[in-house]
Formats: C-alpha cells, structure tokens, sequence
C-alpha cells in the first residue's frame, strides 16, 4: 500500500510547529507509516527538520504561489497552519490537492488553520454585537456568509474560499476554527503564544498591563496541547476512512474553557508584579486607537478588535464526538501566566 503524504505550512510557528512534533511523536500506526513534509522559509530551518525525519522544502513565503500549488500536489492530506487570512495562498493549496487528485485518482484533504474571531461581535466599535454561544453542530457556515455580507472579514474571507472551493474542486476540506491559544508550544522553533504574548510583552515595556474597553467580554481558551491532539485525531479519522463532515459542514470548534479579557489583563498584571517584573498591579483601560500602537503593529487593523476585545463563545460538540478528549483543566490555563511571563522576560 503506497504511504500516505502529509504537507504542513507554518511548521516554525507556534501551532504549526506543535502539529509537527505531535505528528512525529504520534503511536497510532496509521500515521507512524505516513511521510512528513513541510514549508520553511529558511534552509537552517530546512536543515533542523531534516534531522527529524521531515522532507523540508524551502520557499520565498505564502506570496511564493507556483511553489505552493507544486509542493501540495505531491501529498495527499495538507495541514495549512501558516496564516489564516491569507487567501491566495489556501487557494493555490487546493488546486495543486486538486493536481494531486487528478493526477493519482486518490481521495485529498485540506485542513485549514482559522479561529472564532470570525464569529465575534464587534463590542468596542458598536460594529455588530452577538451573544450567542455557537455550536459546530449549527451552521457556522451561513452564518459567516452573513456576517461578511454586513462587513469583510480577511479571516472569514479565506473560510469561505476553502469551503467553496473544496466543493467545487472535490478536495475534503476541514476548518479547525480555535480561541484563544494558551501554553507552550512544542515544535522546534517558537513555542509561545500570540495574544497573551502580545498583551504581556506591552506590558513589560510599559511597565503596567492594559485592556481594551472594559473588558468584561467573553471568548473561550484552549491549550496547544490539547489544539495539537485535535490536528492529529483529524488525520487519524482521515487515514481510517472515518466519515468526516466536511467543506461548509466540515467546521470544527475546540474550546475548553472560557474567561474574560479583563481577566487575560488582571493576571498579566498581577502575576508580572508578583515576580517583580512589574512596578504595579493595576490594569490600565485604553481605545482601540491606542491598542494599535501598543498592541497590533505590523497586523491586519480589522483583525485587532475581534483578535484582542472581541466576544466569542463556542462549544466544541463535534470534535468531542470525533473522540476529542482534552487534557487540561482551568487550573492549567491560571498556572500559564507564571510561565509565559518568565519565558518573555528571559527573551528580552
């Protein structure tokens, strides 16, 4: 039986990265047999993975559009963890998945990397509020194609595309659609959050922790851990024909917790002025304007309320019924802001 190929983007991050790792490291015979590939940007990179047994292929970034569509091609299941918003990029995946189907008869996959500020509301700006608490048993589909409808969204818009186009081209497709990510990774480079890193690393520059508005609003938590275990049961399911839901059904939540972003702030504040790394515990309220500066450089604006104000609310029915079993409790995500904040300092 010829071996089943995967493809991994984003493998030097932090989500992509820990997928790699659990893969690897993976005891279930079906993925023990598969070979591994992935995409790095740098052959010192290329050259760390080759040692773990990955087929490294370097290329010029997500804009490198013939390369990527070349490299999926060759595989059967892509694992797409670079970043979410970039539409061509999942574009130029699917059609070489679509090269790739038509070329060797076999069934392909696509498992797209996206995150639930695709459902938040907008409570800052007053752009649209939603107190819902989403299952993905429901329709998150049609509910996206509302949501853009009333505003564009990059990250919705790159949703949208890899449901239709995994329809119309024949490629299963999967949306693993996160929270807020907490934990340290386990891949071989970045191992470190996004949105608590953020907020904690402006933080220690300012010398006091901020929140924007309020923040009384809600969004769901998960460790990367039990992320990553979610990513490697999607690919158990798939090499043992498991019957998945899939394009605009095939929309996957995974949430374990849930608290406030006034909550994210006060233990930045109280936890970093506790190890002495700041003067103050108290927690300051900016606007949205002063939280791009502080905050957001070098990101998408539109993505800066739903990504660090926003409320979301989900609850992770499918993926539990898949076989999902996370393993870290509310205690884990308390404990985390010790570690991170050792972890930003000693980075500098």
């Amino acid at each position: 039986m010829p071996e089943t190929r995967i493809l991994l983007t984003g493998a030097t991050g932090y989500i992509g990265g820990s997928i790699l790792t659990a893969l690897l490291n993976s005891t279930d015979p079906h993925v023990k047999t598969c070979k591994i590939s992935a995409l790095v940007r740098k052959r010192s990179q290329a050259d760390i993975l080759q040692q773990k047994n990955v087929n490294a292929v370097v290329f010029d970034g997500l804009d490198d559009l013939d390369t990527l569509r070349t490299v999926a091609s060759e595989h059967d299941i892509v694992i797409n963890a670079a970043l979410s918003y970039h539409t061509p990029a999942a574009e130029a995946l699917l059609r070489g998945l679509e090269d790739r189907r038509k070329s060797s008869g076999k069934q392909v996959h696509f498992i797209h990397t996206s995150g639930t500020s695709n459902l938040a509301d907008l409570p800052i700006s007053g752009a649209y509020t939603e107190s819902a608490v989403f299952s993905d048993k429901s329709d998150i589909y049609a509910y996206m194609r509302y949501r853009q409808s009333i505003k564009s969204y990059i990250q919705r818009t790159s949703d949208l595309l890899v449901c239709e186009q995994g329809e119309t081209s024949d490629v299963k497709t999967y949306i693993i659609m996160p929270p807020l990510i907490y934990g340290e990774g386990t891949g071989f480079f970045n191992r470190r959050s996004v949105q608590i890193n953020t907020i904690m690393r402006a933080a220690l520059r300012d010398g006091y922790a901020s929140r924007i508005g309020s923040g009384e609003h809600e969004l769901d938590h998960v460790h990367i851990l039990d992320l990553v275990l979610f990513y490697e049961l999607m690919v158990i399911r798939i090499l043992e024909g498991y019957s998945l839901d899939i394009h605009c059904k095939g929309i996957y939540f995974c949430q374990t917790g849930h608290q406030s972003w006034g909550e994210i702030s006060e233990r930045i504040a109280r936890v970093g002025y506790a190890l002495g790394f700041l003067k103050s515990y108290t927690v300051r309220q900016i606007t949205l304007q002063d939280a791009a500066e502080k905050f957001w450089k070098g990101w998408p604006l539109e993505a800066l309320e739903p990504g660090l104000a926003a409320r979301s609310r989900t609850h992770a029915d499918m993926a539990c019924e898949l076989g999902w079993r996370p393993k870290k409790s509310r205690e884990n995500f308390e404990n985390c802001f010790a570690d991170e904040w050792v972890s930003v300092v000693n980075e500098g």
